[in-house]
């Protein structure tokens, strides 16, 4: 595929005009269907049949038949982090990027959420940035900035001396993750990767950008390294999902940070190839369930500032859209197709107001997410490091209380 050749896909502007779903099928790669391990919890049952794969799913059973789950599924993005102490005490003297290469660690800090607050899925712990650290590519991140790295990436030349990962560097994220899954149970595992723009552009600025300027000036002034790099960064993202899911994730999202700094033209004629090649690599994983029902692990798709180009996040690969908290669902759904699973879009800057505003909110997402196939509610970011815990239990509890009835 062309970085171009997703330009003319999407029907109409969102602003301005419906988008008919285009089939993810039409923009992948075809082949065979990857077979996940025999042993998976998809396969062998433990989380074919969860609240958080049914709506994922559109509202479906493993089985293929509509069925609705016995609660609403609820997680959020940075559920594990820094607004749990028990987070703050177990990090104490480790860098995040270690914390994430040490398999144990990295298990625990992916569980504790799961444990405080009774969500229905949990996000392996790691960060996007963790491919480039296993490929051997100097990179820190660095308190109160981000990710940072020791040479930028700018030149034909810089993209031609990446150097290539090895699968024997997952090691410990797959170590991680199978620790992580046999203390889960029924409760799914969500791995993740950054999408190739993100990636890219930490690369390119060597740092944390307000406005991305040094990716969006590649891609038109030297179009050839631009796409160099985007595929480099596909691939290693790529291959990462593909880690998590091999070694017993339930479903995959695609973070893409820094999408809604781009124009639609843009992402679709430089950016929305280079994600659909990051999704080739978990197209289709599945397998039998003792039943003899295939399933596969669904894939989500999320970025911030993305309400212009939800369409193209579907079309790139995506089963789920996730949403943030700019758009309301019911116009995020208009703009997808009622058939698009959505995962959403709690405020987070409402998890400090007082209890009666809260409620009202996470119930009016709901309510706007009814004409989706499936949702899936999340916060329209990640929780902010001073969110006060309880709150996010209490939240919890409020959506698994909210019948489908209701």
């Amino acid at each position: 595929m062309t970085s171009g050749s997703f330009a003319g896909m999407a029907a109409s502007s969102p602003a301005t005009g419906s988008v008919t779903a285009i089939p993810r099928a039409a923009v992948r790669s075809q082949g065979s269907t990857a077979q996940l391990p025999q042993d998976h919890p998809l396969l062998t049952g433990l989380t074919a049949d969860s609240a958080l794969l049914n709506q994922y799913r559109g509202g479906r059973n493993s089985a293929g038949e509509i069925t609705r789950p016995h609660r609403r599924p609820v997680w959020f993005m940075r559920q594990a982090g820094r607004s749990l102490p028990e987070y703050r005490a177990l990090r104490e003297g480790t860098t995040m990027l270690d914390s994430c290469l040490d398999p144990a660690l990295a298990s625990e800090i992916t569980l504790q959420p799961v444990r405080r607050h009774d969500v229905d899925a949990a996000i392996f712990f790691s960060d996007i940035v963790i491919p480039l650290r296993l490929a051997g590519i100097d990179v820190e991140i660095q308190p109160g900035v981000g990710p940072v790295l020791g040479s930028p990436v700018r030149t034909r030349a810089d993209v031609e001396a990446l150097p290539t990962l090895d699968d024997a560097a997952f090691a410990p994220i797959t170590e991680a993750v199978r620790r992580t899954v046999a203390e889960l149970g029924s409760t799914p595992l969500i791995g993740f990767a950054g999408a190739p723009f993100t990636l890219a552009a930490y690369m390119v600025e060597g740092k944390p950008s307000r406005d991305h300027l040094g990716p969006r000036t590649m891609m038109h002034a030297d179009p050839d390294t631009w796409n160099a790099l985007a595929a480099w960064a596909a691939e290693v993202s790529g291959r990462f999902m593909r880690a998590q899911l091999m070694a017993g994730a339930s479903a995959a999202q695609l973070f893409d940070s820094w999408a809604g700094s781009l124009g639609r033209e843009d992402y679709a004629r430089h950016v929305l190839s280079h994600s659909a090649e990051a999704f080739t690599h978990v197209q289709d994983l599945g397998g039998t369930t003792p039943a003899g029902h295939r399933v596969t692990a669904p894939l989500i798709h999320f970025g911030t500032g993305t309400g212009e180009i939800l369409d193209l996040l579907r079309v790139a690969g995506a089963d789920v859209v996730g949403v943030d908290y700019r758009l309301n669902l019911a116009e995020a759904t208009r703009r997808v197709g009622a058939e698009t699973p959505l995962q959403g879009n709690i405020d987070p800057a409402l998890l400090p107001a007082d209890w009666p505003v809260l409620e009202k909110h996470v119930r009016a997402v709901i309510a706007a997410g009814s004409g989706a196939a499936g949702h899936v509610l999340n916060l329209g970011h990640g929780v902010p490091p001073e969110t006060d815990p309880e709150v996010l239990t209490r939240v919890v509890s409020l959506i698994h209380e909210i019948g489908y009835e209701d």
